[in-house]
């Protein structure tokens, strides 16, 4: 990117280099040729992804015409003939069910409550 210092080098330099009846029409000339290369490039690139998208259709649709490609079953005896692992062994007592402590009262229940004030 061009500093304003710098855009107002060029211009000076432009307006010795072309004079004062030329530079408008060099600078619109400029503008066309800078617009006509911006519209290239965009299209360039349209035309990349265009190209793109199609080869990941083709590849897609190749792969679909092929089916599903299903492996072969692995020889079942090769996995069966291994011995089961050890099962853990539980541990000693009955964990199943913790003990509940008793509840315990706040308070005396064999006496009455005291009468309110």
């Amino acid at each position: 990117m061009l500093s304003p210092a710098d855009m107002l080098i060029i211009g000076a330099a432009a307006l010795l280099f072309f004079g004062p009846d030329q530079l408008p029409k060099v600078a619109r000339r400029t503008g066309q040729v800078v617009r006509e290369v911006q519209a290239t490039s965009q299209s360039f690139i349209r035309e990349m992804e265009r190209a793109a998208d199609e080869s990941d259709l083709h590849a897609a649709q190749a792969a679909y015409a092929r089916g599903p490609q299903a492996e072969p079953f692995p020889d079942i005896n090769t996995h069966t003939a291994e011995e089961p692992a050890q099962q853990p062994t539980p541990p000693e007592g009955d964990w199943s069910d913790p003990p509940t402590p008793e509840p315990r009262p706040s308070h005396d229940v064999t006496k009455p409550p005291d009468p309110p004030v």
